[in-house]
């Protein structure tokens, strides 16, 4: 009787186990795209430990994962569980196969953690991999800038220069500008990030500093062309000097109508003479929504500010057929900043 027990136990067992291996063989394993995409859509709906989970199994499939230790990393900041986070990004940042979005996520977790200097370790350690990835930069500049630190301003210059279709560094960089006693680069800067990225959120304070340069810092004096033959920047000395041309303007006072006809009879005579010296794709786009008859448009959407906003309804009412052409054919352009046009020397 105890051989027939034990041999009905090893027979149960036995059956147990094959069910088992069964049922995990009808079970088709998953591909990594699958759990990817799962986890994301966790990460999407602030279910955080869900993502964890799902993306842990997929890196034991796939350790090697870059992509999903990346997601890792992301997933434990948004828990703003950094103690894990910086673990797991210090690893990340130690493959040979790191990328620039490695030292980015790095910088954030340092920074959440206010560990300062490492922080700055890890950005150098990116930029050295990575000399002209604007992300980085930008995000180093915004590092230094929070002490204070004058560095901060050649790391939003070089990445202007190396890296110009990144709007981050010419948002930086105006701001910065803004509070200096320069006219000309706060608004150059500002208005191509504009091109580039406004309809981020930090759009709507690119428009109010757009229309508050134009009024306190380039037309405060006036007398440009003074200031002009001080500026040692070429563009910017050509710059002043055309403005110069158009102060009588502002007796008008400055909103999106007077500056509509101040920066159309600028562009006239740029082009009429130091447009071959500086060839300047923002200039040429202007000069496009003239041809198009759309730069009121153009000039109405670039500085909508509270200020203006009331003007600015009115103005689409009375021309609702402009304003809807010019939306549709912003949302189907591309602006970029072609290689070779950056004149802002005097910073470097």
């Amino acid at each position: 009787m105890k051989q027939l027990a034990k041999f009905s136990l090893r027979f149960s067992v036995l059956i147990l186990a094959c069910l088992l291996a069964m049922s995990s063989s009808a079970q088709p394993t998953e591909s990594l795209s699958t759990l990817q995409a799962r986890a994301k859509g966790f990460l999407q709906s602030g279910e955080y430990d869900n993502a964890i989970l799902v993306l842990r199994q997929a890196l034991i499939i796939a350790p090697e994962d870059l992509e999903l230790s990346k997601d890792l990393v992301i997933a434990y900041s948004l828990k703003r569980d950094y103690t894990r986070a910086r673990e797991n990004v210090i690893v990340l940042c130690d493959r040979p196969n790191a990328d620039p979005i490695c030292f980015q996520l790095a910088g954030n977790v340092f920074k959440a953690l206010e560990e300062v200097k490492e922080c700055e370790k890890y950005y150098k350690r990116g930029l050295k991999k990575f000399p002209n990835h604007g992300p980085l930069l930008s995000e180093y500049g915004e590092l230094l800038w929070s002490s204070k630190d004058p560095r901060a301003i050649e790391l939003w210059e070089k990445g202007v220069e190396v890296d110009p279709g990144y709007g981050g560094n010419y948002y930086n960089a105006a701001l910065y500008y803004f509070y200096t006693t320069d006219k000309v680069w706060s608004l150059i800067y500002g208005e191509i990030f504009m091109n580039l990225d406004g309809l981020s959120e930090r759009g709507q304070s690119m428009r109010e500093l757009l229309l508050k340069g134009y009024k306190e810092k380039l037309f405060a004096d006036t007398d440009l062309k003074q200031v002009a033959e001080k500026t040692s920047n070429p563009f910017a000395k050509a710059y002043l000097l055309e403005m110069a041309n158009h102060v009588s303007l502002t007796a008008r006072g400055l909103d999106p109508e007077t500056l509509t006809m101040i920066r159309a009879r600028f562009l006239l005579g740029w082009f009429d003479g130091p447009a071959k010296q500086f060839p300047f794709k923002l200039f040429d786009v202007q000069r496009q929504w003239i041809q198009a008859d759309l730069f009121q448009a153009y000039n109405q959407w670039l500085f909508l500010t509270p200020e203006t906003l009331v003007k600015h309804e009115q103005w689409k009412k009375d021309n609702a057929d402009t304003w809807n052409k010019f939306q549709q054919w912003q949302a189907n352009r591309v602006f970029r900043v072609p290689s070779g046009q950056y004149y802002q020397t005097t910073s470097k």
